[in-house]
């Protein structure tokens, strides 16, 4: 048995765009996620965070590298084969109401994964699981045959956890799922997830541009830029002493709540903001970074340990000081 549920080497996910052109949406990602954690995935809109989450539990085919599920290389496997895994690996989508069929009530909705893998015998079975998925949520039984636009953000987001939860997977990835919410639902939303990991021994992915809900529940947080991890770390560590130049300009951008510190000087990106269709030679974020050399323009960093972090910078250790 592998000691990581779920692994990635080298994973590539591109899409044709035309005229012999590509889009380089993530890019030779090597990634371990290990059982019962909660791993943070952030970064800046548009750097390949979702796809990423997609291609990781198969929704997009690999355009390149493996996939590992307990050990087994799935990455090719035919859907047929697949199927068993697919029970095994759930997703929760950023927009709760998109994602519901706004002609499904929350019966058909929530039974609809358990119909597709044959889970109940009978409709009496069937209802008796949904009702059992709601009570889980935190969706009254009496809202049975309501429809998602019936409910407000909140209520919705919980129909798609029930979904997510109803096949008893071992890893839900949830992509941005408290983006579209008030603030007070957002902890609402937090708070069951961290239970349901608890209680039902679930492994996340938590994919966020928040860095300050990333703070609070993730396990270990993974920066990516420009399709590539450049820095994975303990969430302690990560916010503490942050080695890569770009994780720390992400940190600095969150705001503060100490009026005093808002005041200070902060340092902003600066430079050229790299195409994913032309991506640059050398480490993708020398563009932007101020302690970029020639060697950074050049060669593209690998990523390596130092402490209890794993980074891309060549010039990680000038940070550690």
């Amino acid at each position: 048995m592998s000691e990581y549920l779920l692994e990635s080497r080298n994973l590539s996910m591109d899409f044709p765009i035309g005229h012999g052109k590509r889009l380089h949406a993530v890019s030779e990602v090597s990634l371990q996620i290990r059982e019962g954690e909660i791993l943070g995935l952030v970064g800046e809109s548009g750097c390949g965070k979702s796809t990423l989450g997609r291609t990781l539990i198969r929704l997009l085919q690999p355009t390149g590298g493996e996939l590992f599920f307990r050990g087994e290389n799935v990455t090719k496997l035919r859907e047929r084969d697949f199927r068993p895994y697919r029970r095994q690996m759930q997703m929760i989508f950023q927009d709760p109401y998109a994602s519901l069929d706004p002609r499904m009530d929350v019966r058909a909705l929530i039974a609809e994964p358990l119909q597709t893998h044959h889970v109940c015998a009978t409709a009496a079975e069937m209802t008796a699981r949904v009702l059992e998925l709601m009570e889980a949520v935190g969706l009254p039984g009496e809202f049975l045959h309501r429809y998602p636009h019936q409910f407000s953000g909140g209520q919705r987001q919980r129909i798609g956890i029930a979904r997510a939860i109803a096949l008893d997977p071992a890893l839900i990835v949830c992509d941005e799922p408290v983006s579209a919410l008030d603030v007070s639902v957002q902890n609402q939303i937090l708070n069951l997830l961290k239970e349901l990991r608890d209680r039902k021994h679930l492994t996340y992915l938590f994919i966020s541009h928040d860095l300050s809900v990333v703070r609070f529940l993730a396990d270990r947080v993974c920066v990516m830029f420009l399709g590539r991890i450049c820095e994975i770390a303990p969430t302690a560590s990560l916010y503490e002493k942050p080695l890569h130049p770009y994780t720390r300009f992400l940190l600095n951008a969150v705001p503060k709540c100490d009026p005093h510190a808002r005041s200070e000087e902060t340092a902003l990106l600066t430079g050229e903001v790299p195409s994913p269709v032309e991506v640059p030679s050398g480490c993708p974020f020398h563009t932007r970074c101020p302690y970029a050399d020639a060697h950074c323009q050049s060669d593209r960093p690998a990523l390596r340990t130092l402490g209890d972090h794993a980074v891309a910078c060549h010039r990680a250790e000038k940070l550690l000081q």
